[in-house]
């Protein structure tokens, strides 16, 4: 089968998006999208993944990222918001907030838990935003539906940032599949994350 080929380098979020589902609309099933930053291929690998989609994403020697993406790509049930694929991230800002436990300060627990999401709601109010978040052992616990500032996060990914929980910790609270936003990380990319970070913030 002939695979058609979207080139969506230069175009910006959610323009990329907006084109993948025009073609899976119009009836292809195997499509190769070419973008040339990280925010936008993410973009797309999460839409043609809520569309059912399987989603191959391979680095390009130029930098740029070829995604080939198979499967019919059926409308999602709730709709198309192309909004929650636009990207607001300022260009190389290097932040990365890193978040590594349940509890914000020390005395109570359960204030700490409070003020752990303010902080996390309050992300998004604060310029530049971060590129990535970076959350493990207790931090895990905010991606989950049980968290204050799960929206705030949702919100945060949709505008471009990189969120990252450490699949180990969410294994060991029993997590896994309580995840609502983020991807499923390992420690050798959060490590890397940090390590090439031009600036680490974090509330502890």
């Amino acid at each position: 089968m002939t695979t058609s080929r979207l080139d969506c380098r230069g175009l910006a979020c959610p323009e990329p998006v907006i084109r993948t589902k025009d073609s899976l609309e119009q009836g292809v099933t195997e499509l190769e999208v070419i973008v040339d930053n990280e925010a936008s291929m993410k973009n797309v690998t999460r839409f043609a993944r809520s569309r059912g989609c399987a989603v191959e994403v391979a680095t390009l020697a130029d930098g740029c990222y070829s995604l080939r993406i198979s499967g019919s790509g059926a409308p999602a049930a709730e709709g198309f918001d192309a909004a929650e694929y636009s990207c607001e991230l300022p260009a190389g800002s290097g932040l990365v907030y890193v978040i590594s436990s349940d509890s914000m300060g020390r005395g109570s627990d359960e204030l700490g838990w409070a003020l752990l999401q303010t902080y996390v709601q309050t992300i998004r109010e604060v310029d530049p935003l971060p590129e990535k978040i970076l959350l493990y052992n207790g931090g895990v616990k905010l991606v989950t539906g049980e968290s204050g500032a799960l929206e705030a996060l949702q919100e945060l990914q949709r505008r471009g940032v990189e969120i990252l929980a450490c699949g180990t910790c969410l294994d060991f609270f029993g997590l896994r599949s309580a995840i609502k936003v983020g991807e499923i990380s390992n420690m050798y990319d959060i490590m890397r994350s940090m390590a090439s970070a031009a600036r680490i913030v974090s509330p502890f």
